[in-house]
């Protein structure tokens, strides 16, 4: 764990890490198999790696081999307001219905951590897979309307460029109300947040994959997204996955990522990994 940042719960049983005046909340909107055999999704890990990264993340694979993912978003709350980092797998009517292990319980996660929709300000979607977009705008009626409906979603303009290679469906379903309630924030590159904390780019799971860097009295935690999926890229973060748009540059963020934390002692909030909180040197 980073430097004097420490783990804790809210209401005894949401988990965070406190990082100078900053916490940052795990909320996990649910929890199930990934849809193929794992060995397919990460086609060039050898046994060996398979074994260490079992080691380090028990409770990611079943007891018939099969990869077992937690579906998690994460708020960081101080002074300044709430941001939200990404947004779930959604209700049952969601995007990711077809694959993911809907309805997830993201509103229940929020309101055991004491967090009201209506007071959260901004809102980062690190990537537009359905998995972490779910809640970012829902059923009101005959239209659709942002979740967090005071809120500002900040996407790179890469990824909503790429919207179409992604999933064209997305463009309808998220983007566009977005955009109607002007709601919907493009930028381009690194861009500040709060005094605290900042996107990074961080491409190649997709083209404009961003990440969040928070940072305090020298203490740094990287809110990941997807530059990591699974306890292998952890530990080797040589090792591609099946689904990255682009595997090299895909390396080269999770390496590039994995240093910076490492070199600061920092730690990392990942989505996937059954524990929310993980050293960034393994």
């Amino acid at each position: 764990m980073s430097g004097s940042a420490r783990r804790g719960t809210i209401a005894g049983m949401t988990p965070s890490l406190q990082i100078g005046s900053a916490t940052i909340v795990a909320l996990t909107d649910g929890e199930g198999p990934f849809f193929a055999d794992r060995t397919k999704a990460f086609r060039h890990a050898t046994a060996e790696q398979w074994a260490a990264a079992d080691r380090f993340d028990p409770g990611a694979v079943t007891g018939d081999g099969r990869w077992w993912l937690q579906f998690r978003a994460f708020a960081i709350r101080d002074d300044t307001g709430i941001t939200v980092v990404d947004a779930g797998i959604g209700p049952a009517d969601a995007p990711a219905a077809s694959w993911a292990p809907v309805p997830g319980r993201l509103p229940d996660e929020l309101a055991a951590a004491g967090i009201d929709p209506a007071e959260v300000d901004t809102v980062v979607l690190t990537h537009l897979h359905t998995d972490h977009v779910g809640w970012a705008v829902v059923a009101d009626g005959p239209g659709r309307r942002p979740f967090f409906d005071n809120a500002r979603y900040i996407l790179q303009r890469t990824e909503i460029d790429a919207v179409e290679e992604l999933n064209p469906g997305l463009r309808e379903t998220l983007l566009d109300p977005l955009c109607e309630a002007g709601r919907l924030a493009a930028v381009d590159g690194e861009r500040a947040l709060t005094p605290r904390s900042r996107v990074v780019p961080t491409p190649g799971h997709t083209p404009g994959h961003q990440s969040v860097l928070v940072e305090s009295g020298g203490e740094l935690v990287a809110v990941t997204g997807d530059v990591l999926v699974h306890a292998l890229q952890l530990l080797h973060p040589e090792t591609a996955y099946e689904h990255e748009s682009d595997p090299h540059r895909a390396r080269e963020s999770r390496e590039a990522l994995l240093r910076r934390v490492a070199e600061a002692n920092g730690s990392l909030a990942t989505p996937h990994l059954t524990e929310p909180f993980a050293p960034a040197r393994a």
